[in-house]
């Protein structure tokens, strides 16, 4: 039995190929390390039992705000800790620190939330059940069990989005959706895959960073930064040898801020009979940034069709929604 507490951290220095052409860390890059702590953790977890060996599958990253910027030369410090477990499941929270090694400064980047589901490794459609953990108190236990209850709900009420498209637009008018949205086609290799032969789940987040911050510097045409993630939905496992599209585009833009919505699709090469298919959805935040790494007003989204102005008000509702949650979490810490 894991008692809670035990964790497990990953430190890397950040490199240029880690960043933007102005040495902001890519919002990509730091998923990628948290996915990767969160694996480690949850999958030594639950090997911890005798019967079958397995892998931690990620399933959902939970709502990420990005608080500060890293810069190239930082060290980045990520500490996992498993929080709760339910039968076939495992909450890990992570947290990042950026290191200046060169004044000894230390600052939190990422407070994050992952899912994983433990796969059996000799049968990958069989889910391993989970070694309980020991929390400190019954108020701990009760308290995870609400977050697993609401996250399995929210996963359920996304895949009713999971028939959306999109489609390319020909010559299309400045700061409009069409203008900005992009696309990204990766072929799975080996190094992109666990055991299993699966594609990790830091691989796909980062592809879907990269794009969305495509779409972010084409609206803009400045520095932009990733400022945080909506909850991060895995529907369906992607396996090496898959062509996957990542797609992105604007839905909504407040004065100082761009959310971006991205859809991964898995298209098998050598079982084409069984179709493309949905396999990742999420919402990006991104801002737009001076030359002094100051906040800048973001163009409003030129909107054309009544479909883009159904998404545009839902984004605003998340928007207002995000905002009164930060707020009220600034007032419970003063």
């Amino acid at each position: 039995m894991l008692v809670l507490g035990s964790h497990h951290q990953l430190s890397r220095i950040m490199r240029p190929d880690d960043a933007n052409i102005v040495g902001n860390v890519h919002g990509g890059t730091i998923l990628k390390m948290i996915e990767e702590a969160g694996g480690i953790i949850s999958t030594r977890h639950c090997n911890t039992q005798s019967g079958d060996r397995c892998v931690a599958a990620l399933a959902r990253v939970e709502r990420t705000d990005f608080l500060h910027p890293m810069f190239i030369g930082e060290v980045a410090h990520v500490s996992a800790e498993i929080t709760y477990t339910s039968k076939h499941s495992v909450e890990v929270q992570v947290i990042v620190l950026a290191e200046n090694i060169l004044t000894g400064a230390k600052k939190v980047t990422n407070k994050a939330t992952l899912w994983y589901v433990p796969f059996s490794l000799q049968n990958v459609d069989k889910i391993i059940e989970v070694p309980v953990i020991e929390y400190s108190s019954v108020e701990q236990e009760e308290e995870g069990k609400k977050r697993y209850d609401a996250q399995k709900m929210e996963r359920l009420e996304t895949k009713e989005r999971n028939g959306e498209i999109i489609n390319p637009v020909v010559s299309p008018e400045a700061y409009t959706v069409g203008f900005s949205q992009s696309s990204l086609i990766h072929l799975v290799g080996p190094s992109d895959c666990t055991l299993h032969g699966f594609v990790h789940g830091g691989v796909t987040m980062k592809l879907m960073d990269e794009v969305a911050g495509i779409v972010a510097a084409r609206h803009c045409k400045t520095n932009i930064v990733t400022a945080s993630v909506d909850a991060i939905n895995f529907h369906r496992k992607i396996k090496k040898g898959c062509v996957v599209s990542v797609s992105g585009r604007m839905t909504f833009t407040s004065n100082k801020s761009m959310e971006i919505e991205v859809f991964v699709d898995a298209d098998p090469l050598v079982e084409a009979a069984r179709g493309k298919y949905r396999a990742v959805t999420a919402f990006f935040t991104y801002i737009s940034l001076d030359k002094e790494g100051k906040p800048l007003s973001v163009p409003p989204l030129k909107l054309e069709n009544e479909e883009e102005k159904k998404r545009f008000e839902e984004g605003k509702v998340r928007y207002l929604q995000n905002k009164a949650k930060r707020q009220a979490e600034k007032e419970r810490q003063q």
